[in-house]
């Protein structure tokens, strides 16, 4: 069987997603990152068409990379000139890269509607496209754009345009389904459809045609994923996609979900043996990289794929884990998590405190008096489902084993608004750090920021590991709107150093003290990590 492609085009067509970015030297992070994972074509970016990409390939040329090839992407040349006097190919050149991935027009509506251009010199543009980047020496992927729209409206031309780059020399046609609208049995049907006409063109069976089969899809019908699989199975070599997904519109293929289902489900190992259980770091440090909450629920590296809330689950992959999950979560980088909720029972509490590591039944409280005490306080409006470490805090405190290592001992914020300015926010601390007192002010940008400030300010003489911590998420909640201003508001921060992401939960009728109690509790568990082990990040573990 033949091996799989994986092409990562996150820095190309993932930066074209909302709110996405990133520098050259970030790019080269990332680029160093895939390839370390064993990614085999890594799309750098677009040459001729702005200056940070043009950055990027410069150095790459000068970074070393083991199992990747860095692909140029452009497009053909432009109707009515010569390939060597176009400078879109010209950069492609310059770039100096092993492959070099242009894409054509394959839809005759873009040809004729959009392009103002006729179906002959597209073909003509593809030709002389190819044959210049392979007269240079590029290896050259095709990726041939709208393939499944062109196919449905011109079957023919679409054809035609794909012979035509592989008589220029392509050794990748890869059909591109750019808008997102395909449906899976339509594209297994084209693709079969299309590799039995070029069979007969080329006088082979299709599985031995002179060229290889890739896919790119995006998820605009949210099947984006089966799309690709199926592409596999009818026969493509080469999977491009983005790690998230990430991408214009609604994303692109992610490889976060392709890669293990190609390598665990479908047996086709497309990655070095090994590197598998490196693919969580690699979706966290991309999107830490590029400023994303990471989706909870993405499936196999999302913080909520491995997570059992209802006690009879829980109960049952105590003795059993195949029983609710359908793969081991270590075999991609993940953790198992067991949350706890008023749907607990004491099988999740027995699991949380042994993964916590602490002991229960001391003070006269054990799993099924802990159970009824968190439903009590999910009643009044507390959610310890997603604040594992606001729930490590309660069980110590339950169990006589909490050592806070601060106090608070009095705190003030002050709100000050005049009529040409915005509101500004002034907090002022007092704690207790092993009995000595201190007290500071800060500024913020609202009070939970001076609030934080000022807490850092007046720890950083004791703690100066907390200058790695920052809040990443602040979430209010309204609990019961019926009580108006007066009702009940929960608040949950997450919050990140170098290695972990926590989270945790406050509840209040004051918005500031539901803050506080969030702040205070996230603090005391970074100061906490390291000092008792074994600890919990949510079940997450940063690169």
């Amino acid at each position: 069987m033949e091996p799989i492609m994986l092409y990562d085009t996150t820095l190309r067509d993932g930066t074209q997603g909302e709110n996405i970015s990133f520098s050259a030297k970030e790019k080269i992070q990332i680029a160093e990152r895939l390839d370390d994972f064993g990614i085999h074509y890594i799309e750098g970016g677009w040459p001729g068409s702005n200056p940070r990409d043009m950055e990027f390939f410069e150095l790459a040329q000068k970074t070393e990379f083991k199992n990747s090839r860095i692909t140029a992407f452009g497009s053909t040349r432009k109707p009515g000139i010569d390939p060597a006097d176009d400078p879109n190919l010209q950069a492609l050149i310059k770039s100096n890269t092993p492959a070099v991935t242009i894409f054509g027009k394959t839809w005759d509506l873009h040809v004729e509607q959009v392009m103002n251009n006729t179906l002959e010199e597209n073909l003509a543009m593809i030709q002389d496209s190819v044959s210049f980047l392979k007269q240079h020496g590029r290896e050259v992927i095709y990726d041939a754009e709208h393939f499944f729209d062109g196919y449905k409206n011109n079957r023919e031309y679409a054809i035609e345009t794909l012979s035509t780059a592989v008589d220029a020399g392509a050794e990748f046609l890869v059909l591109c389904d750019t808008n997102g609208g395909t449906l899976t049995f339509e594209l297994v049907s084209i693709i079969d459809d299309v590799r039995r006409t070029l069979g007969e063109k080329y006088n082979t069976q299709p599985d031995d045609l002179p060229f290889k089969f890739g896919i790119h899809t995006h998820n605009d019908s949210g099947l984006a994923v089966a799309n690709s699989i199926e592409a596999v199975q009818s026969g493509a070599v080469m999977v491009q996609g983005t790690v998230n997904g990430y991408g214009e519109r609604c994303g692109n293929a992610d490889l976060t979900s392709i890669i293990p289902i190609l390598y665990y489900k479908m047996n086709r190992k497309c990655v070095p043996e090994g590197n598998m259980s490196k693919l969580k770091s690699l979706s966290r440090f991309v999107s830490e990289t590029a400023n994303m909450i990471p989706l909870n629920s993405r499936p196999f590296v999302g913080k909520s794929a491995f997570a059992h809330k209802g006690g009879i689950h829980v109960s049952a992959i105590m003795k059993v884990s195949r029983a609710y999950e359908h793969m081991a979560p270590e075999m991609v980088g993940n953790k198992r998590r067991v949350l706890v909720s008023d749907l607990s029972g004491k099988s999740n509490i027995e699991y949380k405190a042994k993964e916590l590591g602490i002991e229960l039944g001391n003070n006269g409280y054990d799993s099924r008096k802990i159970v009824s005490e968190i439903k009590r306080m999910e009643q009044e409006g507390y959610q310890f489902d997603m604040a594992d470490a606001s729930f490590k805090i309660l069980l110590e405190k339950f169990t006589d084993q909490y050592q806070p290592l601060f106090e608070l001992k009095s705190f003030r914020v002050h709100i000050e608004k005049d009529a040409d300015r915005p509101c500004t926010a002034h907090a002022t601390i007092k704690i207790s750090v092993g009995g000595k007192e201190e007290i500071t002010a800060a500024e913020g940008d609202g009070p939970v920021s001076a609030l934080d400030n000022a807490l850092r300010k007046a720890l950083d003489k004791f703690y100066p590991e907390l200058e790695a911590m920052r809040l990443i998420d602040f979430k209010v909640r309204v609990i019961d709107g019926r009580e108006g201003t007066a009702a009940r508001v929960r608040v949950t921060i997450e919050s990140r150093d170098q290695d972990n992401i926590w989270s945790t939960v406050g509840v209040s009728e004051d918005i500031i003290e539901a803050s506080w109690h969030a702040l205070a509790e996230s603090v005391q568990y970074k100061l906490a990590l390291g000092k008792d082990e074994p600890h919990v990040s949510n079940g997450v573990k940063t690169p």
